[in-house]
């Protein structure tokens, strides 16, 4: 068995969260982003219990990840063709290779990307990407690209954007945003399918879920909107196991830089996973873990393959698993603590942690 560091994925809780969204979402189609390994997820466990509850549309982010889950879904599937949105587009004419070998849909926002499309022969179909207010990619003249595309026999599939603010329902910029995504929509071409909502959108603008909503962290189970549960439970436990326990004097110091000295004697557990993992160094001294119950301090710093927690007061020992988030500590909670966000922690778990469905 490899180092016992292990993100357990509860496909139950993955198949309660999509048809949750379904629910919220109306009418509206589900396009599940499974990007960056399905947010860390494990991208071939997520995708074909997706597929299984009958999503066909899915997003991930280039050509590469696109034939990566292509090949995922083709084994789970082989009558069917899913959907596989590429969001940022085509980088190359490697990609656009890809993406035609791979019956990919590229949303672009320029028109080298249309012309890199057209010269590897493709034909299939693309969102156009417009901007309304992030000022990140989207396309200056989307009616002037839907024509390029028109006139090198290239699909539309629809057109998107992305909401800047949607994690802060009463942002005036959402509003202001969707009103833009309508007035550019109608200038393109009023008929074509629209997609605007993330995640948090579904929740800061509910009736602009117009054709296609787009949920990533949602269906992995932390709360978008915090304040706003929609009832989500979370997919990844993240957890190691207790390998030594050491006994420590007072006076004694404790990891790297000799940041934490034992006031008095203590037990500390020394567990099999550390930054190189993805449990954040900046939880050093100030994060906790989960044991049977049981809150238990970081002790001094997070260390590459290692972090240590007090245990002083318990009987936990050598073969103990340890949960950094999950169940009982969300991913939400100990993002909070170190002013970043789930998205940052799940998809920072890095490929020597074994992904195991439950």
């Amino acid at each position: 068995m490899s180092r016992p560091a292990i993100a357990y994925i509860n496909l139950e809780h993955l198949r309660h969260n999509y048809r949750l969204l379904q629910q919220t979402a109306a009418v509206a189609d589900i396009m599940a982003v499974v990007k960056a390994n399905a947010y860390g997820h494990g991208l071939a466990i997520v995708a074909p219990v997706l597929f299984a509850e009958g999503c066909r549309q899915f997003a991930v982010t280039d050509a590469t990840e696109g034939m990566k889950l292509r090949n995922i879904l083709a084994e789970a599937d082989q009558t069917t063709t899913a959907e596989i949105v590429l969001l940022s587009g085509i980088f190359d004419t490697a990609d656009a290779a890809l993406a035609r070998a791979g019956k990919l849909t590229p949303a672009i926002s320029d028109a080298l990307q249309a012309t890199l499309l057209q010269e590897a022969g493709f034909s299939g179909r693309v969102w156009i990407k417009v901007d309304t207010g992030m000022s990140r990619l989207g396309a200056e003249s989307p009616r002037t690209l839907i024509d390029q595309c028109c006139r090198a026999g290239i699909q539309i599939r629809g057109i998107m954007s992305h909401l800047a603010c949607a994690d802060i329902p009463d942002h005036p910029m959402n509003r202001q945003q969707a009103e833009s995504f309508t007035r550019l929509c109608e200038h393109a071409d009023a008929q074509l399918p629209r997609s605007l909502l993330n995640s948090a959108g579904i929740i800061a603008l509910p009736d602009q879920c117009l054709d296609v909503v787009r949920p990533g962290i949602a269906l992995y189970g932390a709360e978008p909107v915090p304040d706003q549960p929609l009832g989500l439970k979370p997919v990844m436990t993240m957890t190691a196991t207790i390998m030594q326990v050491r006994h420590i004097k007072a006076g004694e110091t404790v990891s790297y830089a000799a940041t934490f000295t034992a006031s008095k004697a203590m037990r500390i557990a020394i567990v099999s996973a550390g930054y190189a993992d993805g449990i954040p160094r900046s939880l050093s001294g100030c994060g906790h873990g989960i044991c049977h119950g049981t809150l238990l301090p970081i002790t001094g710093r997070v260390c590459m393959d290692y972090t240590l927690f007090d245990i002083t007061d318990t009987d936990f020992g050598c073969g103990d698993s340890v949960e950094f988030w999950g169940i009982e500590l969300t991913a939400n909670d100990v993002a909070t603590r170190i002013d970043t966000i789930s998205y940052a922690l799940f998809t920072g778990v890095g490929e020597r942690v074994r992904r195991v469905s439950v």
